[in-house]
């Protein structure tokens, strides 16, 4: 596939929320719109490839979850990080930004914070892109025991295994390169980036509280699974099948609640976007672009 470079990429910030939500937005807004949501070790910047390719038939809006990237939380704002905060937070900038219809890109934590999303806002809801972005139990790996663990007991020294386990550039470059077979195809510009964002103030603090409140996540998988059963939308499931955090059952699991959801396995792992852009954007047009 090309890339479009026709439909400039704009680097905007909007109140919501009382937040300065940091977001990228390409494509004419009288097309669909294609609502990005970005998982943890990233921010918008996971989707800069993507962006160009779908942006002459799409209206792409990516913004940085509060904790990640660009979008400023001020200390007097008080936020809780929670998977709730989360939902809410984007609550807040659809409708700041107008948005009344839009079709979902979730990967990762942009998976249960997106899922918030929709299920306050139902009927806006065109369509789900589901990369790596897990809603089943059987979709969670073994990379999870050291969270499990800090989910049934939340000490101080939990609390320092999952710090020193995944909040270090070591810990985040693997991420991205475990089950990758050309590691050279992944910019390392990612993990360096995320590391930086990870080290900036009290960032640590807050991933470890959206660690810990993953756990809560799970209390809402079947509010979620409900959703896909009620609404059948347009789904793809498109997945790095080498995650070790999200594996392939989780991906099969959509169709349990959706027969019509095109499940596809790629050779990859967790940061499918590095390796496969071409592709996914390719499925994403033939799935949605009807």
């Amino acid at each position: 596939m090309t890339m479009n470079t026709h439909y400039p990429v704009h680097y905007r910030v909007v109140e919501a929320d009382n937040l300065q939500v940091f977001y990228r937005e390409a494509g004419e807004p009288t097309h669909p719109t294609l609502l990005l949501l970005h998982g943890f070790g990233a921010s918008s910047h996971q989707f800069r490839e993507l962006i160009p390719l779908l942006a002459d038939k799409f209206h792409l809006i990516a913004p940085d979850l509060p904790g990640f990237g660009f979008t400023d939380v001020p200390a007097e704002r008080d936020y809780h990080y929670s998977f709730d905060a989360l939902g809410q937070t984007l609550t807040h900038f659809v409708d700041a930004l107008a948005l009344k219809s839009y079709a979902l890109y979730v990967f990762d934590y942009g998976a249960p914070a997106g899922l918030r999303l929709a299920l306050n806002y139902p009927d806006r809801v065109t369509g789900l892109i589901s990369q790596n972005g897990n809603a089943y139990l059987e979709g969670l790996g073994e990379a999870w025991e050291p969270v499990r663990a800090y989910w049934a007991d939340p000490s101080a020294e939990n609390r320092s295994v999952v710090n020193d386990a995944v909040l270090n550039l070591e810990g985040i470059r693997w991420q991205y390169l475990h089950g990758v077979k050309e590691a050279e195809r992944v910019a390392p510009e990612t993990w360096h980036l995320a590391t930086r964002f990870v080290e900036q103030a009290d960032n640590r603090d807050i991933q470890l509280d959206l660690f810990l409140d993953y756990a809560n996540n799970l209390k809402r998988y079947p509010d979620f699974q409900a959703f896909f059963r009620e609404t059948q939308l347009p789904t793809l499931v498109i997945w790095g099948k080498h995650d070790p955090f999200f594996i392939p059952a989780g991906a099969e699991a959509y169709k349990r609640d959706n027969p019509n959801a095109v499940v596809e396995l790629l050779d990859t792992g967790h940061f499918a976007l590095e390796t496969h852009v071409a592709q996914i954007a390719t499925r994403i047009r033939e799935v949605l672009d009807n």
